[in-house]
Order: C-alpha cells, then sequence, then structure tokens
C-alpha cells in the first residue's frame, strides 16, 4: 500500500466518504475553507494514491503503472490553489487504476472481467474509451501493454464502484448543487495533469495547459475566453479542446441552463514536478500561484453571473 496523501489543510472543513476496498481508507476526501468566498469547486479525479497491497500485486509493473496514470501529486497544486481562494475541494484517495473516475460507469472492457456480464454487451459510445484500453478500469497503456497478471472478477469490480465510484460522484454531485443553491450559479474545475506533449515540428513549442469545455457543451464561452486570455497574459502556452476536451465529468456535470459550468485543465506535469515526472520540483510554487490567479478571475466573474445573466460570447 502506498498512501502518501497531504496532511489536512489548517482551517478546513473534511468531509471523508466511500471506502478503497482492501484498505478500510476513505476513498475520496471534500474540503471546504469557510463558506466558499467564490462559487467554484476544484476536482482532482485522478490523484489517489493509496494502493491496497493485493491490487498493486495484480499489476504486471505496478511503478510504471502509476507513474503513467496517475495525474502525479496535482493535488500538491490543488490543494493550495482551494486554500487560497476559499473554494471547496475534492480529492479522489482512491486510484485511478483501480477505478477511473472520469469515465461513465458503463465504460467497461467486460474481455478483462470474469463472472456474468452484461447481455448483450454492446459496442457504444458507452465503453468506447474501454475500447482503447482507458475505461472504468484501465486495461493497457500505450507503449507498455496490458496493465493486469489476471481478470478481474465482477465481485471485485461491483465493489470497486461501490466503494470508490459511486460515492465520490455523489459528493461531486451533491457540492455543485449545494454551491448553486447558494449563489445561483457555479463552476467546477476538474484539474488534470498531461504528459508533455510532442512536437509537431522542430520549432513547435507545444501547450502547458489545455482547457477543455467539450467543444463548447460544458460551460460559458465567456469563461472559456478568460482563462485562456489569462493564461497566455501571463505568458504561458495554452490550447483550446485539443488534444483534451474534457471526458465523462464535463458531460456529466456540464448543465449549463441550469447554472452550473464546468471546465478541465490540464496542467503538463514538466511544469511542476521533476525531469522523471515524479516529484513535486521547486517550479511547483509558481504553478499554484499561477492558478490561485486563474482561479480568483473565473471565480469573480462567476459569482456576477447570476446578477446579469450569462456572459456575452466573445467576438469571432
Amino acid at each position: 500500500m502506498d498512501d502518501t496523501r497531504a496532511e489536512p489543510w489548517a482551517g478546513a472543513e473534511h468531509v471523508s466518504g466511500g471506502e478503497i476496498p482492501g484498505l478500510s481508507l476513505p476513498s475520496y476526501r471534500l474540503c471546504r475553507f469557510g463558506e466558499c468566498a467564490i462559487p467554484v469547486l476544484i476536482a482532482a479525479p485522478h490523484c489517489g494514491r493509496a494502493y491496497p497491497d493485493d491490487m498493486l500485486a495484480s499489476l504486471r509493473e505496478p511503478d510504471e503503472a502509476r507513474l503513467r496514470l496517475e495525474d502525479r501529486h496535482i493535488d500538491a497544486v490543488a490543494g493550495p490553489v482551494a486554500s487560497a481562494n476559499g473554494t471547496s475541494l475534492l480529492l479522489a484517495q482512491a486510484p485511478r487504476a483501480m477505478i477511473d473516475l472520469n469515465r461513465s460507469v458503463d465504460d467497461v472492457d467486460w474481455g478483462m472481467v470474469q463472472g456474468s456480464k452484461p447481455k448483450p454487451v454492446r459496442h457504444s459510445l458507452a465503453n468506447r474509451r474501454s475500447r482503447s484500453g482507458l475505461g472504468l478500469v484501465p486495461r493497457r497503456i500505450p507503449g507498455m501493454g496490458e496493465l493486469w497478471r489476471r481478470p478481474l472478477t465482477k465481485g471485485e469490480l461491483d465493489a470497486w464502484i461501490a466503494g470508490i465510484y459511486t460515492p465520490y460522484h455523489a459528493a461531486l454531485g451533491s457540492e455543485l448543487e449545494r454551491l448553486r443553491d447558494r449563489w445561483g450559479v457555479a463552476l467546477l474545475i476538474d484539474l488534470h495533469s498531461m504528459p508533455p506533449l510532442k512536437r509537431t515540428h522542430p520549432q513547435d513549442r507545444p501547450a502547458e495547459f489545455v482547457i477543455g469545455d467539450r467543444f463548447g457543451a460544458s460551460c460559458d464561452p465567456g469563461l472559456v475566453d478568460l482563462a485562456l486570455r489569462y493564461l497566455a497574459t501571463h505568458g504561458r502556452r495554452v490550447a483550446h479542446n485539443r488534444p483534451y476536451s474534457g471526458g465523462y465529468v464535463l458531460d456529466r456535470y456540464g448543465q449549463t441552463a441550469r447554472g452550473i459550468h464546468a471546465l478541465q485543465i490540464e496542467v503538463c506535469r514538466s511544469t511542476y514536478l521533476d525531469a522523471r515526472l515524479d516529484q513535486p520540483s521547486a517550479r511547483l510554487p509558481a504553478i499554484v500561484k499561477l492558478l490561485s490567479g486563474l482561479v480568483r478571475t473565473l471565480g469573480a466573474e462567476v459569482a456576477t453571473m447570476a446578477r446579469r445573466g450569462p456572459i456575452a460570447q466573445a467576438a469571432e
């Protein structure tokens, strides 16, 4: 087991829930810093590092799988950013290798599961990620091949869903509704990290940040434009929706007609981790400061939306 969770931040109210099968530890942690100065929830669904020993033993290359699958130490960014702005913060404790919280519960590769299966097993948009190897339970990673030494049992899958997936999404949905009920509007920032993007030509300088809004479906375009301009103004290379537009979380919770907006922010791991992309580096405080300013700017804008209506779309 590797349970390297950060200590709770001072002054925060902590609510834990779910349970990681095999560890008897909570599968998520929700932090509230006071009464929320702005209607923003920062969530990090891929930061969990609490691995049951038997689960690690079932992985072919556990160290490499952890390094590749985790949004490595993005919680070390998310925590200080949330604390600095008084936002709500939701951190997964269970690892992505067990359950990917940014997938539909139906996005299962049933070929890796022993036991009874849905009949018929349909191939559709619901399980499109699993067919690439990165479904609800990741099966393979490009360059690594198969992750698991053995098939999962249906009982294991059911326990992981019940202990990890269902409680996390219940907490996420409930907190967004709480913020919306209080403010009339809410913004979810789904925070992820990405490996360095590859150059398309020798002079290319790939983006350090990618803002995803499901191609306009999950968030008011004025907020998206504000985020893009903020990062560019601060000298950062930023892209919009490519190569990451967001996933299931944005599809499910981005309900702009109800005043709930959702953005995915991908942060290049080289901006805050060491050369191996393993441990936090001396660059991390600068990224915390940058994203704290971004969240403050977005939060101030969101807080006015209930009073003056939707943000006007930026000119073409």
